[in-house]
């Protein structure tokens, strides 16, 4: 019953709460606080990338390499298919004695429809799976955050996650002492 008063207790317009650090070392230091305490839906912001942010909020291996993987054996698959169905089935022409079914002869296309399929899965993938294309975020709402391309370095804990609650969780980003923490209105 707790978690369901705490959960009310957000106004519908915050989107949650973020706290500005000044360090990369700072942020990852707050971002495994936060998981250990149990906070699920954050998201930090950085200039430069850092590799052990993503261990640090718990973030899971995408799936992104399955679906390039996918991509290329469909259209490898695709490209074979219809290398066969051209030479045997529709246009079977007999040129200089070889077999219709010439597999050494259907490699390059097959090769090139691998290619082909795994670019596109990844290209398509990525949008996909980064809810591109994202022209409006309400972390902009926050005046401060236009340093997180410089300088600062921003972790977020959004509204949707089941322990977060207004004022007990404004406590506990203050307690990892951040230059300042704010509210994110939606």
């Amino acid at each position: 019953m707790a978690d369901v008063m705490a959960h009310t207790d957000s106004s519908p317009a915050l989107h949650g709460l973020m706290a500005e650090f000044e360090t990369p070392t700072a942020l990852v230091s707050a971002a495994e606080r936060a998981r250990l305490a149990g906070y699920r839906h954050m998201d930090a912001y950085s200039p430069i990338p850092i590799e052990e942010l993503n261990e640090a909020l718990g973030l899971r291996r995408t799936r992104l390499p399955m679906l390039v993987l996918l991509g290329g054996i469909v259209g490898g698959m695709s490209g074979y298919a219809l290398e066969y169905w051209s030479q045997t089935m529709a246009y079977p022409l007999n040129i200089g004695g070889r077999p219709f079914h010439s597999w050494p002869h259907f490699i390059p296309v097959t090769f090139e429809t691998t290619v082909l399929g795994a670019a596109l899965s990844a290209f398509v993938g990525m949008w996909a799976l980064n809810k591109l294309p994202m022209p409006y975020h309400p972390v902009f709402n926050v005046p401060a955050f236009v340093r997180a391309s410089r300088d600062r370095f921003f972790l977020c804990i959004e509204t949707t996650d089941p322990r977060f609650d207004r004022h007990a969780t404004a406590q506990f980003l203050q307690s990892l002492h951040p230059v300042g923490v704010t509210e994110v209105a939606q």
